[in-house]
C-alpha cells in the first residue's frame, strides 16, 4: 500500500524558519523532515527518518563488506573510563556531564573509544581472536558553544563509529585500508564528492589521521590541495622550511626611532620613508618580524602567555593555533595580561632588546617564544626593540636571538608550496563527512587491552578508529541537491522512490492515481501518494517540489485519455505517459 498524505504525519511550511542559516536547514524544516527542539537539537519526523535510514543502510552494507560487525552502546556512560584516559578533563566544556541520584558521575558520550576498548578487553585474550572490526550507529553529544547551520553543527548528532583491533602494526595498516576503502565506496554510492586530506588527530590522539572532506562553500574547514595530488587540512599543513643563510659578515643590528608605528603597515611606511634600504629595494611586510602574544588556559586553570614570531606579511591562524596548543585553550592576550607583564611593550614587542633579551631565553618575562619555521638562521628582520617607539633593524636569527622552538601557526596561503614537492597549493572550503585514525596503542595501553601472541607473550593491542557523520551527511546531501522550489534528493537516499499526486475534483483522477500506485509498488518501489481531496493543484505541486522526491507522477485531466504526466524533478521535464506504462517508464 502507498503511504498516503491524508494519513501521513507530514506538514510542510510556507515560510522559512527564522533561525535557518543555510539552505539545508531551511528546506529540511520547511519540508517536514526535522523540527527544532533546542539550539543544535532536532526531532526527526517520519519522512526525515526514511532518508536517514537509507544512508545508514548503505553504511551498514559497506561495513559488512569490510568485515565489520555491528554493536550498540548506550549514550549515557560512566565517568571512570574517560577519567582513565584523561578525556573527562580534556574535553572541557564540550562534555555533557551529569550525576545520578546517588551522586555518581556520568556523561553523554561524545565518542566511544573507551567503552569499545573495554568491551574487547572483557571478551578477547588471544591473537587468534584478531583482527576484529566492530562498529555502531549511535547518537553523540557535544556541548557546542555555538551550534549552527541546522544538522551541520549540532549538539546531538548521529555517527557511525567503527574500531579495529590488531596485535601487529601490519595488521592495523590492513584494517585501516579496509575501512578507508569502505568509506570511498560509501561516499560514491551517496553521490558525494570528497577529498581525502591529511588531518590532525586532535582529542582522539593516535598517529595517522585522514579526513574525508566534501567541498562546499558552507564548509567549516579550510583545506589545501596541489595539482600534484597533495591534500591536507590547514591544521595539518607543514611549512616548507627554507635553508639557513650565512651569518658571517652581516652588519650589526641597530635600534632606530619609529614613532607611532604600532602596526606592520605603519612600520613599513616609516621604514621606506626614513630608513630606505641600501640596495634600493622597498621594505615590505615580509621584511618584518611580527610578534603575537597569546594567552593559554591549561586544563588545570593556569594561564600562560606565549609569544609567536612570524613574518609580518602573515597572520596567525587560530585553528592552527588551537591544534598546536591543544588541549589548552588559546586566545589573544588581553590588556590585563599586558599590564601584568610590563616587559612587553605593546606594539613594539621583539625577541631582542638593547636592555637585554626579553623573549627566547631566560629573562624577567618568563614567556615562551616560538618561531614560524620560515624564520631560519641568517634571516634579517625589522622587529620591535621592546622599547616604546623604537624598532630594531637588521636583527639576525641565530646570531641576535633564538627561540624556544618552532610552531605551525601562520595562515596558509594560495601559492604556498606543498610539502611533498607537488607544486603550489590552492585553498578550498569543505565539510568533514568522515575521519579515519590509526589510534595505535594509546587507549589499549591506558585501559590494559592485551592479548597473548604466538609465543604466549602478552602484547598490547593496536587500534584504529573510523567515524562517519550520518546526520551531517544528510544535511550535506540536502545542501547540494536543491533548487529554488525545494529539495531534489538523489535516488539512493530519496525518502520514497516516486511521488504520485491526483489533481482536480474528478474521481477518475484519483482512481487512476490508485492504479498507478499499485503498478509502481508491484515493481518494488515505494510511493508517497498525495490523495488530499480538497487541496488545489498549485499547493500539491508546491509540496511535491519542496519535499524533493525525484520522480513525480501527476494524474490530472489527461486520465480521460488514459494518460498521466511523468515529472522529473532533476531535469524539470514533464512527459505524457500511458497509465498502463508508467511503471516501465520510470526505468
Amino acid at each position: 500500500m502507498p503511504t498516503r498524505l491524508t494519513t501521513y504525519f507530514l506538514r510542510t511550511l510556507r515560510e522559512d524558519p527564522s533561525d535557518a542559516e543555510v539552505t539545508s536547514h531551511r528546506l529540511l524544516v520547511r519540508a517536514g523532515y526535522i523540527r527544532r527542539q533546542a539550539p543544535g537539537v532536532f526531532a526527526w519526523l517520519p519522512i526525515g527518518l526514511r532518508v536517514k535510514e537509507k544512508i545508514e543502510r548503505i553504511i551498514r552494507e559497506e561495513m559488512t563488506n569490510a568485515g565489520a560487525h555491528e554493536v550498540h552502546f548506550p549514550a549515557l556512560l560512566p565517568r571512570e573510563p574517560y577519567e582513565a584516559t584523561g578525556r573527562w578533563t580534556e574535553y572541557g566544556d564540550g562534555l555533557f556531564r551529569l550525576q545520578d541520584r546517588k551522586g555518581a558521575d556520568y556523561l553523554l558520550a561524545p565518542t566511544h573509544e573507551e567503552v569499545f576498548t573495554l568491551l574487547v578487553k572483557d571478551l578477547y585474550n588471544s591473537y587468534k581472536d584478531l583482527p576484529l572490526s566492530i562498529y555502531q550507529i549511535q547518537d553523540k553529544y557535544r556541548d557546542e558553544a555555538r551550534p549552527r547551520a541546522g544538522l551541520l553543527r549540532g549538539r546531538e548528532f548521529t555517527m557511525k563509529d567503527a574500531y579495529s583491533f590488531d596485535y601487529t602494526d601490519a595488521g592495523l595498516d590492513a584494517s585501516y585500508q579496509a575501512q578507508r576503502d569502505a568509506y570511498e565506496r560509501i561516499f560514491t554510492r551517496l553521490g558525494l564528492e570528497y577529498v581525502i586530506v591529511k588531518a590532525d588527530a586532535g582529542a582522539m590522539g593516535g598517529s595517522k589521521s585522514e579526513e574525508f572532506l566534501h567541498p562546499t562553500v558552507v564548509g567549516e574547514d579550510t583545506f589545501v590541495r596541489s595539482a600534484g595530488g597533495y591534500a591536507a587540512n590547514v591544521e595539518a599543513y607543514v611549512t616548507e622550511v627554507p635553508d639557513a643563510l650565512p651569518i658571517d659578515g652581516l652588519p650589526a643590528a641597530v635600534v632606530l626611532d619609529s614613532p607611532n608605528t604600532p602596526t606592520i603597515a605603519t612600520l613599513v611606511d616609516l621604514a621606506n620613508a626614513e630608513y630606505p634600504r641600501p640596495d634600493g629595494r622597498a621594505w615590505t611586510a615580509a621584511d618584518t618580524l611580527k610578534n603575537v602574544v597569546l594567552a593559554l588556559t591549561h586544563l588545570d586553570g593556569t594561564r600562560e602567555l606565549v609569544a609567536i614570531g612570524l613574518p609580518g606579511d602573515r597572520e596567525v591562524d587560530m585553528k592552527r593555533i588551537e591544534v598546536a596548543f591543544a588541549p589548552a585553550e588559546a586566545e589573544q592576550a588581553t590588556e590585563a595580561d599586558f599590564a601584568k607583564n610590563p616587559a612587553l611593550v605593546k606594539g613594539y614587542i621583539g625577541p631582542w632588546s638593547p636592555l637585554g633579551a626579553v623573549l627566547g631565553e631566560e629573562s624577567a618575562s618568563g614567556i615562551r617564544f616560538l618561531l614560524d619555521p620560515r624564520v631560519v638562521d641568517g634571516t634579517e628582520w625589522i622587529t620591535g626593540a621592546n622599547l616604546d617607539q623604537k624598532h630594531v633593524f637588521g636583527l639576525v636569527a641565530g646570531r641576535d636571538f633564538t627561540a624556544d622552538g618552532t610552531i605551525e601557526a601562520a595562515e596558509v596561503r594560495a601559492g604556498d608550496p606543498a610539502p611533498d614537492g607537488s607544486g603550489p597549493v590552492e585553498l578550498a572550503r569543505g565539510m568533514e563527512i568522515g575521519h579515519v585514525f590509526q589510534l595505535g596503542r594509546k587507549y589499549a595501553d591506558v585501559l590494559g587491552l592485551k592479548v597473548l601472541d604466538e609465543n604466549g607473550k602478552l602484547v598490547t593491542v593496536t587500534m584504529g578508529s573510523y567515524g562517519i557523520g550520518v546526520t551531517r551527511i544528510l544535511a550535506i546531501i540536502a545542501e547540494g541537491n536543491n533548487d529554488d522550489k525545494g529539495l531534489v534528493w538523489p535516488a539512493a537516499v530519496s525518502p520514497f522512490d516516486v511521488y504520485v499526486l491526483a489533481t482536480g475534483k474528478d474521481p477518475a483522477a484519483f482512481s487512476a492515481a490508485e492504479q498507478v500506485c499499485a503498478a509502481i509498488e508491484a515493481t518494488g518501489r515505494s510511493v508517497l501518494y498525495d490523495d488530499r481531496p480538497k487541496v488545489s493543484p498549485g499547493v500539491k505541486f508546491g509540496d511535491a517540489e519542496l519535499i524533493g522526491i525525484p520522480k513525480i507522477v501527476i494524474a490530472g485531466r489527461g486520465v480521460a485519455e488514459g494518460v498521466v504526466e511523468l515529472w522529473d524533478r532533476v531535469t524539470g521535464e514533464r512527459t505524457p505517459v500511458a497509465i498502463t506504462e508508467v511503471a516501465d517508464a520510470l526505468g
